[in-house]
């Protein structure tokens, strides 16, 4: 998270001509606000001393991010707007991770809000072999507006929130005691270090980030006019798919490349959902989802999708057995180039479903309530057994096609 607080510390160093504005220090007084900071903030030094003028590079790597945020952005802004949570709060998940949702610290931090694991979990989000919901956008933003009520409970005010946010609830208590007051200003004295630096930096930035994000003369300014209409038309859709599918199934539906699936669904580990989950909630592009109702057959998915955790004692040859595959279709699958396991190597398990079911005929069936028991056409199964007609007889073995 520190790298993404300094790439925009230049900002706060060279906009002074883009706060001086009255229309901008009014919105910047209603943000203030919202924070229950007092307006009188605006004459802090730090903003005081901005310079005149952008840098170019910053500025258009400032854009950039804007613009590749709008995958899922306007759909968490509206979120944070129905949570009762002041709208800049947004602009803390930029200045965590710069809106992306791959973000990974040396801290073990991770996800656009960079939550720990065990803040993560504590707030409802899933860690695990298959997935890392700290990673989904959606859902790691329901688990950071917890997690800001639950600071703000604790410190009666949204400014605190937001510096416990950054470097935990246990710091700011102390710095308050050592301040003996919770008054911003005093707790951002750069001479005294109640807070680290970084925390200092933090509300300023969201405030400068949000103000620039808002400001149509900004973005206008600096050619980014589509940048306006960001927010205007739905950007995904979520949709339910059986445990264990394949991305690759979903993608082919929807003339999408895996590669972008994927980057819409940054909280999967692997290429397909979690099995043994029921349905799992997929993203895809809004523009695609007449395409999924239209050709996502379930039915033609090839099975399941399982990680297996090696131990002491096994072999390629016992892990297949387990799973009712052959050996080398675990290795192929793994790309593995010896037969050599180590000790809790993670393996992918693919349980592919057959595509016919043998069935040895018994006395009193009949073709009819054969299909219906396998939910498979009679004519599905009267030519996939060469057979003129569909009488059968006891004793008889014939396949029949694999419906699921």
């Amino acid at each position: 998270m520190l790298k993404y607080i300094f790439i925009f510390i230049l900002f706060f160093q060279s906009s002074y001509a883009f706060l001086i504005t009255q229309n901008n220090y009014e919105e910047q007084a209603l943000v203030l606000k919202s924070f229950d900071i007092d307006s009188s903030f605006l004459k802090d030094e730090k903003f005081i001393a901005m310079k005149e003028g952008i840098d170019r590079y910053r500025t258009k790597h400032f854009l950039k991010v804007l613009e590749d945020g709008n995958r899922f952005v306007p759909y968490l802004k509206k979120m944070i707007n129905e949570s009762g949570i002041p709208e800049a709060f947004l602009y803390m998940a930029m200045a965590e991770s710069n809106f992306t949702p791959n973000a990974y610290s040396k801290a073990r931090a991770s996800g656009m809000w960079q939550f720990m694991p065990y803040t993560a979990k504590k707030f409802g989000l899933k860690i695990n072999r298959y997935i890392d919901e700290r990673r989904d956008p959606i859902k790691s933003t329901l688990a950071a507006i917890k997690y800001l009520k639950y600071l703000h409970g604790i410190f009666g005010k949204w400014y605190l929130a937001a510096l416990a946010y950054n470097c935990g609830e246990g710091r700011v208590k102390r710095a308050i005691k050592r301040a003996k007051t919770d008054d911003l200003l005093v707790l951002l004295t750069p001479r005294k270090r109640y807070l680290p630096r970084e925390t200092r930096l933090y509300i300023r930035k969201i405030i400068m980030m949000q103000s620039m994000a808002n400001s149509s003369d900004f973005i206008l300014e600096n050619n980014s006019d589509y940048l306006l209409n960001q927010g205007l038309a739905e950007t995904f859709s979520k949709v339910k798919v059986k445990e264990g599918t394949a991305l690759g199934s979903i993608a082919s539906s929807i003339g999408l490349s895996l590669k972008k699936l994927k980057y819409y669904n940054p909280q999967l580990r692997y290429y397909f959902v979690p099995p043994k989950r029921g349905k799992y909630t997929v993203y895809i592009p809004y523009n695609k989802l007449a395409l999924f109702k239209q050709n996502f057959n379930p039915s033609k998915t090839r099975g399941r999708f399982y990680i297996y955790s090696v131990k002491r004692g096994d072999s390629l040859y016992r892990i297949s057995k387990k799973y009712g595959i052959n050996y080398r279709v675990i290795k192929d699958f793994n790309h593995l180039k010896s037969n050599r396991l180590r000790l809790r190597q993670s393996l992918i398990i693919p349980v592919l479903k057959p595509a016919v079911i043998s069935y040895v005929i018994k006395k009193g069936d009949t073709i009819s309530r054969i299909s219906k028991r396998f939910k498979v056409a009679v004519n599905d199964i009267v030519k996939l057994n060469h057979k003129k007609n569909s009488m059968i007889r006891v004793g008889e073995k014939i396949v029949i096609p694999s419906a699921n």
